[in-house]
């Protein structure tokens, strides 16, 4: 038998859940059929899968010495929380800026990521420590995809983790971006449908309901133009895979210098070798008195000074010389505006 004690990070959470997160190759079957014969106790009663654990519960298991055999550990890495930005920070929330190119999650790359630098920052603070935390590691609450710059945000604790992801689910959460498009996009807010297809880890955008598309909404408001390029604050109503650059695509507008939707003549003549989006914003909807995150009422967390704007204003800058001017600069001879690097 192993007993626990369930803390601040076991608030509220599924008794079943926590059942999963401290015992290794426990099948579901069995894990049930120990419910079921009161195996699993809570404060000396049985109890049952979803049940919510509150701090001081004791959580007893009666299962074999084979399902708290731990791991084998993972080869450590070394990942300084140095290189972390920190918008604003409070006890239970942080709200990250993440650096183009780098990767929320980590994935097969083994290249560091946001969530490892985050981890990382509250160690050595002595915020967080992965010897005494069972259940809960300090976790990103939404993502960015690698190319994409911007706002992140990320929970200290469970209580947080649960109360941000309920907020994003029932748009409590406004998200905005700025972004940089070849052409300009039809302004308001735009409905459509979209389907991501996993093998190629490409979406499709449809204006009309389709078998397997979920509907996205996403709002263009443009900002100021140059030339054949857009400077565009676009709120995020839904937050699918891919959303922005594929519907801005789908609108004739795709973001400048993406890869995969974008204009591969307009990329190559600006140099760009990045996507021009940026996560500039996140405000949070007026929250009830008693809410985890009610000090964030109202509350807009800003980027400020975002790399974009410096990108428009050179955009605009090299639209401005005049034609003999840009063809002496890249040395092609070409009469036209918006070539060569930036």
């Amino acid at each position: 038998m192993k007993e626990w004690i369930a803390g601040k990070n076991e608030q509220d959470m599924r008794l079943s859940r926590f059942v999963e997160n401290v015992t290794t190759g426990l099948p579901p079957s069995l894990l049930y059929k120990s419910f079921r014969n009161k195996r699993i106790k809570v404060n000396g009663k049985k109890a049952a899968p979803d049940l919510r654990l509150q701090e001081g519960d004791l959580i007893q298991l009666y299962l074999n010495d084979e399902f708290f055999q731990s791991p084998k550990p993972k080869q450590e890495r070394k990942v300084s929380g140095r290189r972390l930005n920190v918008v604003y920070e409070d006890e239970g929330l942080a709200v990250l800026y993440k650096p183009p190119h780098v990767l929320c999650h980590s994935d097969r790359t083994g290249d560091d990521s946001l969530l490892d630098w985050f981890q990382a920052y509250l160690q050595e603070k002595g915020e967080y420590d992965p010897g005494q935390e069972t259940t809960f590691a300090p976790a990103i609450c939404n993502r960015l995809d690698r190319g994409t710059e911007g706002l992140v945000l990320a929970a200290k604790n469970y209580e947080v983790l649960r109360a941000v992801n309920e907020l994003i689910r029932t748009d409590g959460i406004v998200k905005e971006y700025l972004t940089i498009t070849c052409g300009v996009p039809p302004k308001g807010m735009h409905k459509a449908y979209l389907c991501h297809f996993e093998k190629n880890n490409k979406v499709q955008v449809s204006d009309t309901p389709r078998e397997g598309f979920k509907e996205i909404i996403t709002g263009v408001q443009i900002v100021r133009t140059a030339g054949p390029f857009a400077l565009c604050r676009i709120e995020l109503v839904t937050g699918r895979t891919h959303q922005i650059r594929a519907h801005l695509a789908h609108l004739g507008a795709p973001v400048l210098g993406d890869i995969k939707y974008g204009s591969r003549k307009m990329n190559e003549k600006t140099g760009l070798k990045t996507q021009a989006l940026c996560a500039v914003c996140v405000t949070f909807r007026p929250l009830a008195e008693g809410h985890v995150l009610a000090a964030l009422s109202g509350k807009k967390i800003e980027l400020k000074e975002p790399d974009i704007l410096h990108l428009m204003e050179r955009l605009e800058a090299q639209g401005k010389q005049p034609a003999k001017q840009q063809a002496k600069r890249t040395g092609k001879g070409k009469k036209e505006g918006f070539h060569g690097t930036l």
